[in-house]
């Protein structure tokens, strides 16, 4: 006895039918149901499909077999002759490449995994809703609380989710005849093979009401449109990508528990500071005076609008790129309060401008500061002369040179291995295709 009947009922058939009996009840059947003699029903085409593909799996002496001895899930698994070579493949995936062909037009609401004979729900609750929010590194180092309204489907309050009007009930689904499921076709190989997926005209439940029965309200969908209220909170020292999770404040379903709503969290750049982990990192602008003679002075506002004044030790000269670094004045550490990370600071020295040079004496300040360096030594044997020319590095950096059209025309034989034949080695033998079929791909090897 086959462990599934499914496809015999399709056709109106017992198990135990011969080739001619299948053969002539998909002959009257496909008369009956045949769109062109159906025009203005939009279920039969879909019918049609689904008797066609019943039939090609029985007329085929191995697909049947395969069929009577594993049901549906043996047509997707191993031995199923799906040009594999009796290896089979993985049956997730073959309905998953079965449904993308489809169009994703309809509703496969079933689970196909191993062991699932039968057609089951696809969630254990309702659809979460993703959300990405812009952040700045302020409102990540002093905490945010947003309030917003968010929509989302609620269960029908009027019909309690279950679409209908009063005490009126669900009519069978005329293109399922109550199964939730049709038969879907599609071209494995050399060999044509058949899935259950969700009626389209009832949406897997094997039920659909009548115009005049459905809930006023909710139009027979079960569910509304509802709006509500939120508070988001932002908690300081939160991080880029972190996720704020309100639960239950997403979709509903009726008989499903709602599904949750989920923040992510998208860190902007920051135009002063940078984080890294608990700590910050900022760069500090200093005077050619400071940077010889110190400085006492507020150098930076902070993220929360505090100033941080510092003092340099006397005597101490501070070259360009030397950093220091600031205990407890990084970003707070999250869920532990009064926690940070570090600061460190980065100085650059700002250099007088010429109009400041015109106002001092040249020689007095070429005999207090550093003399210029002489010529390297030893002197080359061959010096040119470049001319000064200002630029801007960042520019450079952001250029993008293409080839020339005629670059593959010049003669690079060194370049492309062209000088010697000879030397030339054909890596195939080397590097065959490793067991999933990626050429030269390494070993790995215990260190």
């Amino acid at each position: 006895m086959p462990v599934e009947t499914e496809l015999y009922d399709v056709l109106g058939v017992s198990p135990n039918a011969t080739e001619s009996e299948i053969k002539k009840a998909y002959h009257q059947k496909a008369k009956e149901h045949h769109p062109d003699k159906n025009p203005n029903n939009p279920a039969a085409g879909e019918k049609f499909q689904e008797l066609l593909a019943a039939y090609e799996t029985l007329s085929d002496p191995q697909l049947r077999h395969i069929y009577d001895a594993h049901g549906l899930d043996g047509l997707a698994g191993p031995g199923a002759g799906m040009g594999g070579g009796g290896g089979g493949v993985d049956p997730g995936e073959f309905f998953a490449s079965f449904f993308a062909a489809s169009g994703g037009g309809m509703n496969f609401g079933f689970d196909f995994g191993p062991g699932g004979a039968g057609p089951s729900r696809r969630r254990g609750k309702g659809e979460d809703t993703v959300i990405p929010h812009d952040v700045t590194l302020d409102e990540l180092y002093n905490g945010k609380t947003l309030r917003l309204n968010l929509e989302k489907e609620a269960v029908c309050g009027t019909c309690k989710g279950s679409g209908a009007r009063g005490s009126a009930k669900p009519k069978e689904c005329s293109m399922c005849e109550g199964k939730g499921w049709t038969m879907a076709q599609m071209s494995a190989g050399s060999h044509l093979t058949t899935s259950r997926v969700a009626c389209s005209n009832c949406n897997g439940t094997g039920e659909k009401l009548r115009e005049k029965d459905r809930c006023k309200k909710c139009k027979g969908d079960k569910t509304v449109k509802e709006k509500n209220r939120h508070e988001v909170v932002i908690e300081p020292g939160m991080a880029d990508k972190q996720r704020i999770i309100l639960a239950g404040a997403g979709d509903e379903e009726p008989g499903t528990p709602a599904g949750d709503v989920i923040f992510v969290l998208r860190l902007a750049p920051h135009e002063a500071f940078e984080r890294s982990g608990s700590d910050l990192l900022t760069t500090v602008t200093i005077t050619l005076s400071e940077a010889l003679f110190g400085f006492s002075r507020i150098l930076i506002t902070h993220l929360d609008g505090r100033g941080i004044q510092m003092t340099s030790p006397p005597g101490k000269i501070i070259k360009h790129s030397d950093t220091i670094i600031l205990r407890g004045e990084g970003m707070p550490v999250y869920k532990k309060p009064g926690t940070k990370g570090d600061l460190y600071l980065t100085f650059t020295i700002e250099m007088p401008d010429e109009e400041w040079l015109k106002t001092v004496d040249k020689t007095t300040l070429l005999s207090l500061i550093p003399p210029k360096k002489a010529d390297i030594e030893p002197r080359p044997a061959v010096v040119s002369t470049a001319a000064f020319e200002e630029t801007d590095i960042e520019e450079v950096r952001e250029r993008y040179f293409p080839a020339g059209q005629d670059f593959f025309d010049r003669a690079f034989a060194s370049q492309f291995g062209e000088g010697d034949e000879d030397e030339w080695e054909d890596d195939e033998d080397d590097d065959e295709d490793d067991e999933y079929g990626a050429p030269g791909e390494p070993e790995c090897r215990q260190q």
